[in-house]
């Protein structure tokens, strides 16, 4: 059975290791943004709230167990984010803040308003969404000239955008991982890990702009397009991609016959006629 993104089946390495992060090409934008990820321990809360650029601050999770509230409601309400010490999960969780903290300001905001109109135990469909953009979310940033690979990756077509055309890959289209499971997930990469593809117009020549120039467009773009034009809720979005699949992120998918193992290169499925 596939595994999917899901952090209750998976057990990260038990201690910090710097070498997975600096040998791991999943972790190369990761190794740039935050050149201190050199060190020999877990970076401090001090070090986080260094590269974090809006007015939220992270705190202890103790902060978190203290006040009682649910984790969204305390964020929310203090404009704090707690951190467990010594988690992968929590590690990475932080960095997305850094890097995308007008759109994880928002999330935050549409879990709460989600939560005042249906209530905190009753999952609205948009914070299903919200959850799983959160934790798994692979935004595929497409220039002009690789809109087509949109539709071949969403009718599963892995052969014509990884092999056939595997080109345009870092040239035309651009892969960012915004789900901190998945990264927590790429410390131990194996066979079956899936992500969920949401699919981004940018400029031309996006792919060569300078990475601090990315990410303030992606954080910009993200956080209008999901706030008023509903894009997580657009049956487009959210597409199931085989994160091993991306080209140059996972050494044996330089081998076309990689891409052969229907197991996890799954045809996409055909509907049923009623």
């Amino acid at each position: 059975m596939k595994q999917q993104c899901d952090k209750n089946r998976f057990s990260p390495p038990p201690h910090w290791q710097v070498d997975i992060i600096n040998t791991n090409p999943i972790f190369a934008v990761i190794t740039q943004a935050f050149a201190e990820l050199g060190a020999e321990n877990w970076p401090s809360l001090a070090t986080l709230n260094q590269w974090l650029t809006n007015d939220y601050r992270f705190v202890t999770n103790d902060k978190l167990e203290e006040d009682g509230r649910y984790y969204e409601a305390f964020i929310y309400a203090t404009k704090t984010i707690p951190c467990r010490e010594q988690s992968w999960h929590d590690f990475f969780g932080a960095l997305i803040w850094c890097l995308f903290p007008q759109t994880k300001a928002l999330l935050n905001q549409l879990h709460i308003a989600e939560i005042k109109q249906h209530g905190l135990k009753q999952r609205s469909k948009l914070r299903n969404k919200l959850t799983l953009f959160d934790e798994c979310g692979l935004i595929l940033c497409l220039e002009h000239s690789a809109q087509h690979h949109g539709a071949l990756l969403r009718s599963h077509q892995w052969q014509q955008s990884f092999v056939q055309q595997r080109q345009d890959w870092w040239r035309g289209i651009t892969p960012v991982i915004f789900g901190h499971a998945l990264y927590e997930m790429a410390t131990k990469p194996f066979i079956g890990l899936t992500a969920k593809a949401l699919f981004i117009d940018v400029p031309e020549g996006f792919s060569q702009w300078p990475l601090a120039n990315k990410f303030l467009f992606l954080d910009s773009a993200l956080c209008n397009s999901i706030a008023t034009q509903g894009l997580l809720l657009d049956s487009q979005q959210l597409t199931p991609l085989p994160l091993l699949g991306v080209p140059t992120w996972y050494p044996p998918n330089e081998v076309a016959e990689f891409y052969t193992n229907t197991n996890y290169f799954r045809p996409k499925t055909k509907a049923v006629m009623p």
